[in-house]
């Protein structure tokens, strides 16, 4: 299984930043699949890991999966992706600032595949029906500023990376972990992440782009 990492197979197009990029042709479309744009911005490394899955399974299907780090990568061109899967975490109750950039720069090479959106939060998995529904907020917050609808969401949860945390952060999320009942042991990660979901989500979204 080969996943194309565009930040180590990519050329630049000259652009100049705040210009949108442009899809020129590097590699061929597989002989039966899709090729699959899977842009990301990760803040502690578990969208990453989500945009990872995303990857593997679009390979496993036997499409071509073009994994694409957003918050880097402003000013490169790939082959024309048929489809595309944006996944992006919530911090401070916003997306980060290069991910919005980046599908407001687009938005409409966006709107003319089909694509579909992973969000990534703690609040998803909360007990609490209004923290639930405040996550799926910032999805349309996202919608609404950049003009862009993807065809698909998946709301997934994330993780508690204590050991990626300051002090303060440390302190402050464990705060938070114990009001939802989540785990407090600061001495390991915990991973909140639907595995499972996630790659029914990415065949329901592949299947339907199909046809």
């Amino acid at each position: 299984m080969t996943v194309f990492v565009l930040d180590q197979q990519v050329r630049r197009t000259g652009l100049v930043e705040g210009q949108s990029s442009l899809w020129r042709p590097i590699w061929r479309r597989r002989e039966g699949g899709m090729i699959v744009l899977v842009g990301y911005v990760s803040i502690e490394g578990q969208t990453r890991k989500i945009a990872e899955a995303v990857a593997a399974e679009l390979e496993k299907r036997g499409d071509r999966a073009l994994l694409f780090n957003v918050g880097e990568m402003v000013e490169y061109g790939v082959d024309h992706p048929q489809a595309a899967i944006l996944c992006a975490p919530v911090h401070s109750g916003r997306y980060p600032d290069p991910f919005v950039a980046f599908v407001s720069r687009e938005a409409e090479w966006l709107k003319s595949v089909p694509t579909a959106f992973v969000s990534v939060s703690l609040l998803i998995r909360s007990e609490f029906e209004e923290e639930r529904l405040e996550a799926q907020h910032f999805a349309d917050s996202l919608f609404a500023q950049t003009h862009w609808q993807p065809g698909m969401v998946h709301h997934a949860a994330g993780a508690l990376r204590y050991s990626e945390y300051d002090f303060f952060k440390r302190w402050m999320m464990r705060r938070m972990a114990a009001r939802e009942r989540a785990p407090t042991d600061v001495s390991q990660n915990h991973e909140f992440t639907d595995w499972t979901e996630l790659a029914t989500f990415t065949t329901e979204f592949v299947k339907a782009a199909a046809r």
